[in-house]
């Protein structure tokens, strides 16, 4: 294993290149199986999970050539149906091959998924929706097992708003009989960004953005190409970091239109965010952090996976700050952590009190999951003496060259192998 060696930033100065999104670029891998034939995919984001998501695909037959972010993906079109516990272990959005597998191919056998513990996501959601549509499922040995020659387009209400569920429901209900409705959808821009991704491979869906999205299913689609849409907490992560430690960046590609409640939290702290145009955002830090509250919430508003970054942003702001968190259940992981440097925060249900302190020392700490992970790299920067960051894959699951990055714009950090 491998663990960041932090010492801290004065400030942070320059310029970002935002990488594609994770949140997109999985589910728009994962819909590959619908099709037989080539894709040529680009800005995919270099990080574990997507190499997970290569060698699952090509365990269903579906093999790839990937550098400097582009893959050409050639759908073979074998009859295996197989994502197995050894890969899907790792990674929690194994479970967006569910849907193709079984439209595809008539058959799945999905392992239940791994990935961080942050709480339970169950699938529940999805295996409800799959079986309105006429599959047979059953879960067994910690595998599930779905059959169905070809599902049924029907209603859907999903109970409550599930990402995944809707981009894999989505990809079923493209090669259904029939027309699927899907209410109380997810909203998402990496939903509209997989949407706009089958409609290039042939599929008829409306109302992507919106609570209620319907999907005529087709017979038949095809491969397409296609560019990952920037990923916006990536960006909102390195607006976090130069929040918290001064300086002036700006962020390159980056999908200001998908960003706005990060943006005016920010800018509530006293991030001064100057919008440059569609693909360009340049923030300046120079004075006091001012306490925010923040809720998380399905989009458009403020995501859980920004919650650890700004509450290390809260860390030293000049007075009170409560985030709550509504989504996740148990991510609040990175609390203790953040207590081990000198942070004052009281944990109460789905709430946490952080009182700013003036500063607060460098420790060694822990990663429990990839967002937390980034917000304690944060917090690290804006630390006195320094701090060591330990499992870091968690980090590099989400994360492209993130210390390089940071590096660059004069953060002082190294990378070196954990002997614990």
């Amino acid at each position: 294993m491998e663990k960041l060696i932090i010492n801290g930033a004065s400030s942070l100065n320059g310029e970002v290149i935002i990488s594609g999104a994770k949140n997109s670029s999985l589910p728009i891998l994962a819909a590959t199986i619908l099709a037989e034939g080539t894709y040529n995919i680009d800005n995919i984001p270099a990080l574990r999970d997507i190499n997970t998501m290569f060698k699952l695909l090509e365990n269903v037959g579906v093999t790839s050539s990937f550098q400097n972010n582009s893959a050409v993906i050639d759908n073979t079109g074998t009859n295996v149906y197989e994502a197995p516990y050894e890969l899907v272990k790792t990674m929690r959005a194994s479970i967006v091959l569910l849907g193709p597998l079984l439209a595809k191919k008539g058959k799945a056998k999905v392992s239940l998924p791994g990935g961080c513990a942050i709480g339970e996501r169950p699938v529940d959601l999805h295996i409800a929706a799959l079986e309105k549509m006429g599959a047979n499922i059953e879960v067994k040995d910690g595998y599930i097992f779905a059959e169905c020659p070809r599902l049924q387009g029907v209603e859907i209400v999903f109970d409550k708003v599930t990402v995944t569920g809707t981009e894999n429901i989505m990809m079923a209900a493209a090669l259904a009989n029939g027309t699927t409705i899907l209410k109380n959808a997810a909203q998402e821009p990496e939903v509209v960004d997989l949407a706009d991704f089958l409609r290039k491979m042939g599929a008829d869906i409306e109302g992507d953005g919106t609570n209620t999205i319907t999907i005529k299913g087709k017979d038949k689609l095809h491969s397409a190409n296609h560019s990952i849409m920037p990923d916006r907490i990536e960006a909102g992560t390195f607006l976090c970091a130069v929040a918290g430690v001064g300086g002036d960046i700006t962020l390159k590609k980056c999908p200001v239109h998908t960003m706005d409640a990060i943006i005016e939290k920010l800018r509530l702290a006293g991030l001064e965010i100057n919008v440059i145009d569609d693909e360009t955002i340049n923030a300046k830090m120079h004075g006091q952090i001012k306490a925010v509250d923040v809720k998380t919430a399905p989009y458009p508003a403020f995501p859980t996976d920004m919650q650890a970054q700004f509450m290390a942003v809260m860390l030293k702001s000049n007075g009170v700050s409560v985030i709550n968190e509504s989504i996740f259940e148990n991510r609040f992981m990175h609390v203790p952590e953040f207590k081990r440097m000198g942070a004052d925060i009281t944990l109460n249900d789905s709430n946490a009190v952080v009182k700013g302190v003036p500063s607060f020392s460098g420790a060694p700490v822990m990663a429990s999951d990839l967002r937390a992970s980034a917000g304690l790299v944060i917090a690290a920067l804006m630390a006195e003496h320094g701090s060591s960051v330990h499992r870091i894959y968690h980090l590099d699951r989400g994360y492209e060259g993130f210390e390089v990055k940071l590096n660059k714009l004069g953060a002082n950090i190294e990378r070196v192998k954990d002997n614990e």
